[in-house]
C-alpha cells in the first residue's frame, strides 16, 4: 500500500477514533483544521472514497444516516475492531519503520496522541536505528559516483539524501527526548 494512501488511510481511521462518530464532513472538518490538505495531500474526495473502503473492508461500521435539509444524507461511521487494529498497525509503520514515507511519518506524528508513550518512544528508537544504518551507505554515495563511473554530479543526489536523512535522525532524536521529557499528552 502506498505511502499516501496508507497516510489517508490512518488519518480517516484515527480522527473517527478519536471523535467516536463521525460522517465524512466532520472528518473533512477536522483535518481541514490540521491543514492534511498541505501536509498529507489529504483531499475532501480522497476522505470519502477512504471513509467506503474502509467500511467496506470492515474496519468502519455505518451507525446511521441523516438527510439534511440543505445537501446529500451523510452516513455516520465508527471504528471497528479491526480498525482499531488497522490503525495500530499503520501508526506502527509510520512511527517505527525508516522506510516510511514523508505522508505516512505525518500522518502517524498527527495520530501520536493514540499511542501509549513508552511505546510511542519504542517504535521511535526502532525507526532512529534504521535511519542511522543508512548514515554510512549514504555518506560513502557521496564520493563514490566516480569509482563507480557516473558522471560527478550524480554525488548531489546522495548529499540531497544525506542532508535529508540527518535531518530526519536530528528530529527523531529530538521527539524522543521530548517525548521523555512527559511532552505531549498521549494515551494512557
Amino acid at each position: 500500500m502506498g505511502g499516501l494512501l496508507s497516510a489517508t488511510r490512518m488519518l480517516v481511521l484515527g480522527v473517527v477514533k478519536l471523535v467516536g462518530e463521525a460522517h465524512g464532513y466532520v472528518v473533512r472538518r477536522e483535518l481541514k483544521s490540521w491543514s492534511a490538505d498541505n501536509w498529507a495531500n489529504v483531499q475532501p474526495g480522497s476522505i470519502y472514497h477512504a471513509l467506503k473502503s474502509l467500511a467496506r473492508d470492515g474496519l468502519l461500521e455505518p451507525v446511521g444516516t441523516a438527510e439534511p435539509e440543505d445537501g446529500p444524507a451523510r452516513t455516520t461511521y465508527r471504528i471497528t475492531p479491526a480498525g482499531e487494529h488497522e490503525l495500530r498497525d499503520l501508526l506502527a509503520r509510520a512511527l517505527a519503520d525508516a522506510t516510511a514515507g514523508v505522508d505516512e511519518v505525518s500522518a502517524g506524528v498527527a495520530m501520536l496522541n493514540l499511542v501509549p508513550r513508552k511505546q510511542a518512544v519504542a517504535m521511535l528508537r526502532n525507526r532512529l536505528a534504521g535511519l542511522e544504518g543508512q548514515l554510512a551507505p549514504t555518506r560513502h554515495g557521496v564520493g563514490a559516483m566516480r569509482e563507480m563511473g557516473k558522471p560527478a554530479h550524480v554525488s548531489e543526489l546522495f548529499r540531497l539524501w544525506l542532508v535529508q536523512l540527518e535531518g530526519q535522525v536530528r528530529w527523531t532524536q529530538e521527539l524522543i527526548e521530548r517525548l521523555e521529557a512527559g511532552e505531549y499528552n498521549l494515551e494512557g
